[in-house]
């Protein structure tokens, strides 16, 4: 059963995020030849403030 946990800026749209959902979901059943209903998507909605690359949060100005 494979599960994804994604992690990502907030301020997607619920829309974006079915999307995303159904596309992973239907490469995945593609690739890893399993169905749709074992196909687990975990949304991590991730304020700038708490995310930070090369040393600097990203809500911090660029």
């Amino acid at each position: 059963m494979p599960t994804f946990h994604i992690e990502m800026f907030e301020g997607r749209s619920v829309e974006q995020k079915r999307q995303l959902a159904a596309a992973l979901t239907e490469t995945t059943c593609k690739v890893l030849g399993v169905e749709p209903q074992s196909v687990d998507i975990v949304f991590h909605d991730v304020k700038p403030e708490n995310w930070a690359t090369a040393g600097k949060l990203w809500s911090d100005p660029r």
